[in-house]
């Protein structure tokens, strides 16, 4: 080598006047530091510092990790005149790789050789135990090296530099294939250094900038759970809120929300994702250890969860990293929540674990607050509809009776065939009445616990407690067994979706008639067999420019299990009022 080329470079990593990266000093400081350090320096080396002195003012620009990493790559290749460049970015415990970001390969040819290295063996694994500046004239000769995968492209000259944070080892710097066929030389190792120290205090800024961001956008998220768990709406709607805003902060493939079942284990009750049908209202069995953990308030991380042996699940093969939280508050565990990525996808940072667990930990505070406002509303309901019983019972009923009695007296008084006719028949009808007005007594007066299991008993249910407000009784049918071809969970939102219709009928329609229909002996657009509720009113109609937030609940229920809701004319006159479908597959 001669002397030229042995000439020694001050080592911005080592050197006392440059080890910048112990603090966050002013680009410009930096610059000018690197410029006094190549002073006295070759011509060749000399003439490449403005070059130096734009890479490090292109490295400093934008605060967004990621772009920052992207743009450290590119400036680096530019700078070395190299064909590839890549950071792989060391993980918290110092042992492998969390992200590798690339520049000169093509997308589709990222595609093609498939999963980032790990850095965990091979030059990068020895790299990341050693970080130290590296130059090869050929790596494939490095005894350290393993080769390539399939697709991936020649590489022979290669240089690693690390890049330090704060002190700390972020990762390392991979230039390769000097472009000419040349080798990269010490003024490539020199400037290299430089750019890799202004790089440390970019992506440090950068991971400041995008800390605070992401705790802004969890601190959001947990706003508006809370806000639409204490809106007063419906629960489900609710948990559906947490699993979307959990998708969303947590930039997961899913959301999941899981609540105790009752015959043991968890069940999923709410789903945000592409397909979230294929899961919703599955049950994992208790003797599941990841169940085991959440039900004990212990959260569970997975770095791979279609390979994990905790995670056996049809459901675990199509994802990777997962978060698993309990949401648990004042001792209780109340469900679970759940953040899996895709297969492939970086894992958790503990950042984002920290995060995760504190909105966990909110999410649980406002289920707590939001069943205690339940409860006070629904014990106001049962109060209220204990004072409407005794009220029927003690008013009502015995007016009716007092004037059935006092009829059948006319009747047996009159001698015209047509009157004592006319008013038997109303008599009868008095009769029926009262026999209805018991049947909604003994509704109002049922609690929760002693609601009868059978679908069509529901349903009468549900109609009985609807003719109290409404004033008349809806008419209804059904067609096939509906107790036994209808199961637990297209049942239960079968129930809702008819009280939701009842209610906006009463509350909106101003109707005379109401009729409702239950059909599972129909077949849906799909060609699946499936059950159909039709509730046709001949009231007002469905206004132009009208709220659509009940509808909105009725269709987001359908969808979810497969199905459809929709909306059309009703039992009026030129088919006025609205005629609801809410449709599942069975």
């Amino acid at each position: 080598m001669s002397a030229q080329r042995s000439q020694q470079v001050p080592d911005p990593v080592s050197d006392p006047v440059s080890d910048w990266s112990t603090g966050t000093p002013d680009p410009l400081v930096a610059a000018a530091q690197a410029t006094r350090s190549l002073q006295g320096l070759s011509t060749e080396l000399t003439a490449r510092v403005p070059q130096l002195l734009e890479a490090m003012r292109s490295v400093g620009t934008g605060l967004e990790l990621h772009s920052t990493l992207d743009r450290i790559c590119e400036t680096a290749a530019e700078l070395a005149d190299a064909r590839y460049a890549a950071i792989g970015v060391v993980d918290t415990e110092g042992r492998g790789l969390t992200d590798f970001v690339t520049y000169g390969m093509s997308t589709e040819l990222a595609h093609k050789i498939g999963s980032r290295p790990d850095g965990k063996r091979g030059l990068l694994g020895a790299l990341i135990s050693h970080p130290d500046t590296v130059r090869l004239a050929n790596l494939t000769k490095d005894p350290r090296a393993e080769g390539f995968p399939a697709h991936h492209p020649p590489m022979k000259t290669f240089l690693g530099v690390p890049i330090r944070v704060q002190g700390e080892i972020f990762g390392n710097l991979y230039l390769a294939e000097k472009k000419g066929g040349g080798e990269f030389n010490d003024y490539d190792v020199h400037m290299v250094r430089v750019l890799a120290t202004e790089a440390g205090i970019a992506i440090g800024n950068a991971r400041l900038y995008e800390a605070a961001t992401q705790r802004e956008r969890w601190i959001d998220g947990s706003v508006a759970v809370t806000t639409a768990l204490l809106s007063g709406g419906d629960a489900d709607d609710a948990l559906a809120v947490v699993a979307e805003q959990a998708r969303h902060l947590a930039d997961s493939a899913a959301g999941i929300v899981l609540l105790p079942a009752e015959e043991g284990g968890m069940e999923i009750v709410a789903v945000s994702a592409e397909n979230p049908a294929t899961s919703l209202g599955l049950v994992i069995p208790a003797a599941s250890p990841v169940v085991d953990s959440l039900l004990r308030g212990e959260p569970v991380f997975v770095d791979d969860a279609a390979r994990d042996p905790r995670m056996a699940s049809k459901l675990t093969s199509q994802y990777g990293p997962c978060m698993m939280l309990p949401l648990h508050s004042g001792g209780r565990v109340l469900g679970a929540l759940v953040t899996p990525r895709a297969r492939g996808e970086r894992p958790f940072s503990e950042s984002e674990r920290t995060l995760a667990t504190q909105f966990a930990s909110q999410a649980a505070l406002a289920l707590m607050m939001a069943e205690a406002q339940r409860d006070r509303e629904r014990l106001a309901v049962f109060e209220d509809r204990d004072r409407i019983a005794r009220d029927l019972h003690d008013l009502v009923i015995q007016r009716l009776f007092a004037t059935g009695l006092m009829l059948e007296g006319a009747q047996r008084r009159s001698i015209v065939p047509e009157v004592r006719d006319g008013v038997g028949k109303a008599v009868e009808e008095l009769d029926v009445t009262i026999q209805e007005i018991r049947t909604a007594i003994f509704a109002l007066q049922q609690g929760p616990a002693e609601a009868p299991s059978g679908l069509r008993t529901r349903v009468l249910r549900e109609i009985n407690m609807a003719a109290v407000p409404l004033g008349f009784k809806p008419a209804h049918r059904f067609l096939g067994p509906i107790d036994a071809a209808v199961g637990d969970l297209v049942g239960k939102n079968l129930i809702a979706a008819l009280r939701e219709a009842l209610s906006n009928a009463f509350r909106h329609a101003d109707a005379s008639r109401i009729d409702v229909v239950v059909d599972c002996t129909v077949t849906l657009a799909d060609g699946r067999a499936g059950v159909r509720l039709e509730v046709a009113d001949d009231g007002v109609g469905i206004p132009e420019g009208g709220r659509r937030s009940g509808l909105r609940n009725l269709r987001r229920r359908a969808e979810a299990l497969g199905g459809a809701s929709s909306y059309g004319p009703g039992l009026g006159e030129d088919g006025g009022g609205t005629t609801l479908v809410w449709e599942a597959p069975l």
